[in-house]
């Protein structure tokens, strides 16, 4: 019987898998973004497919890997940590360009819920984008999507 308890609670023999390119990690943060406000849209999983596949010139099988591991890896996370402690170490120019793909997928279904500004303000804030790009972005991309002269109250 103490054999039995004592396994429960034994650490297991191999570690869980770590993420090893911040492309899963990228992909990981935008599928929780896309769920966050809870309802996951057709229109945010396109958006997130087609800016992995531009910025990281992948294929469409490849694209669909990625969100496969991407999805996997969230729903074994119990927080942000483990995505964003891997983007902490890019670029300050690959940081912003994270914070904007974020933003495309929040207005990708022309809503934006509260939830959502959280998440990539905290992103944001663990991966060190400022404030003031963080905002900056959200207003361009938000311009970007919103039919010309029709710019509704934030």
């Amino acid at each position: 019987m103490f054999d039995t308890i004592a396994r429960l609670f034994r650490q297991p023999d191999t570690e869980p898998a770590t993420l090893q390119e911040p492309e899963v990690a990228v992909a990981a943060v935008l599928v929780h973004l896309a769920a966050v406000d809870g309802q996951a849209r057709p229109e945010e999983f396109k958006m997130i497919s087609g800016i992995l596949q531009d910025h990281y010139g992948l294929s469409d099988g490849d694209v669909k890997k990625l969100i496969e591991e991407a999805k996997r890896q969230d729903r074994e996370s119990v927080d942000f940590y483990k995505f964003t402690h891997a983007l902490t170490k890019l670029e300050p120019d690959e940081k912003i360009a994270i914070i904007r793909m974020m933003w495309q997928v929040v207005f990708a279904d022309d809503t934006n819920h509260e939830l959502e500004d959280n998440m990539v303000w905290r992103v944001a804030e663990l991966i060190g984008v400022s404030s003031r790009d963080r905002t900056i972005l959200r207003a361009q991309t938000k311009r970007a999507g919103t039919p010309q002269g029709d710019y509704p109250e934030d």
